[in-house]
C-alpha cells in the first residue's frame, strides 16, 4: 500500500530492495522527488570514508542521528549501524 509520505515511492522501494533504511530510503525518494535524480544523485559521494574516521568522530555521528548503545560500540559496530541508519 503505497505511503502518502513518499514522494518518489518507486525510488522508495529500489532502495529499501538494496538494503537501506526505511529513514533513509524515504529521505532520498522525497529529495529526488522535489529536486531531480540527477541533482540528488551528483551530491552522493562527497563525503570520507568512516573506515578512516576516529572512534570519538563515529560516535559524535551517531549521537547527531541518535543511535542506541553508541557508547558501548566498537569502531566496526558503529561504522555498520551508521552505514545501516
Amino acid at each position: 500500500m503505497p505511503n502518502p509520505s513518499i514522494k518518489d515511492e518507486k525510488l522508495y522501494r529500489e532502495l529499501r530492495d538494496q538494503g537501506d533504511s526505511k529513514e533513509k530510503a524515504a529521505r532520498i525518494a522525497n529529495a529526488a522527488a522535489a529536486q531531480g535524480r540527477s541533482t540528488v544523485g551528483a551530491r552522493g559521494g562527497k563525503a570520507g570514508s568512516y573506515d578512516d574516521w576516529t572512534v570519538e568522530e563515529l560516535r559524535k555521528r551517531a549521537a547527531e542521528l541518535d543511535i542506541e548503545g553508541r557508547s558501548s560500540m566498537a569502531k566496526d559496530d558503529l561504522i555498520k549501524a551508521l552505514r545501516d541508519h
